[in-house]
C-alpha cells in the first residue's frame, strides 16, 4: 500500500463520519511531516453553515497546529476534488499538495468544472493527484446519493395532501 493509499483510507474513515449524520460523504485529513494532524468531514447541515466542508475544517485544525495560516509543508487527502470555495482556501494557505479519490463533475476546481489549483495568473499552484482509491471514494457517494433518493422519494409518496377550507384563498 502506497502512503497517498495510506491517507487516503483515514480521510475515507472521515467521509463515513459524515454519512453517518447524512451529511455528504467528503473526509479530508492534512499530512505534515508523514503525520496526520488535521482531520475533518462534512458537516454543512449538522452546522447549517456554507463554511463545514471537510477541507476547511480540517485546514482550520492544521492551522491551529502548526501556528501558521501557511500549510507549504503539507499534503491534503480528500475523497473528492474540491469546490471553488475550497481550492481557493488551498491556494491561500499554500498547500504545495493535493490528493484526491474522486474527481467532482458538477462543481471541481481541480481540473472538472475550473482549475483554480492550477490558474498560472495565481502566485501559487497546487500539484493535484487524483484517482487515489477511486472506486471506494465513488462508491460511498454513489451510495448515499442513491439512499438519498430513495428517502426523498419515500417522503413525497408518505406525504398527505390536505384541503385546504373552502373559505381560504388559494
Amino acid at each position: 500500500m502506497s502512503q497517498d493509499e495510506k491517507y487516503m483510507k483515514e480521510a475515507l474513515k472521515q467521509a463515513k463520519k459524515a454519512y453517518t449524520l447524512t451529511e455528504v460523504p467528503i473526509g479530508c485529513v492534512i499530512v505534515h511531516e508523514d503525520k496526520i494532524i488535521a482531520r475533518g468531514y462534512n458537516r454543512r447541515n449538522k452546522d447549517k453553515s456554507t463554511f463545514s466542508h471537510a477541507e476547511l475544517i480540517a485546514m482550520k485544525k492544521a492551522i491551529q497546529k502548526i501556528g501558521d495560516w501557511r500549510l507549504e509543508e503539507c499534503t491534503m487527502y480528500i475523497t473528492l476534488e474540491p469546490c471553488p470555495m475550497c481550492a481557493g482556501a488551498i491556494v491561500q494557505a499554500r498547500v504545495p499538495r493535493v490528493v484526491a479519490g474522486s474527481m467532482n463533475a458538477k462543481a471541481g476546481c481541480a481540473g472538472s468544472v475550473l482549475n483554480i489549483l492550477n490558474e498560472p495568473r495565481f502566485n501559487h499552484q497546487v500539484e493535484f493527484i487524483h484517482g487515489v482509491l477511486e472506486e471506494e471514494c465513488t462508491s460511498l457517494l454513489q451510495q448515499f446519493f442513491k439512499e438519498l433518493r430513495e428517502r426523498r422519494k419515500e417522503e413525497k409518496k408518505n406525504k398527505v395532501y390536505v384541503q385546504p377550507p373552502s373559505n381560504v384563498i388559494t
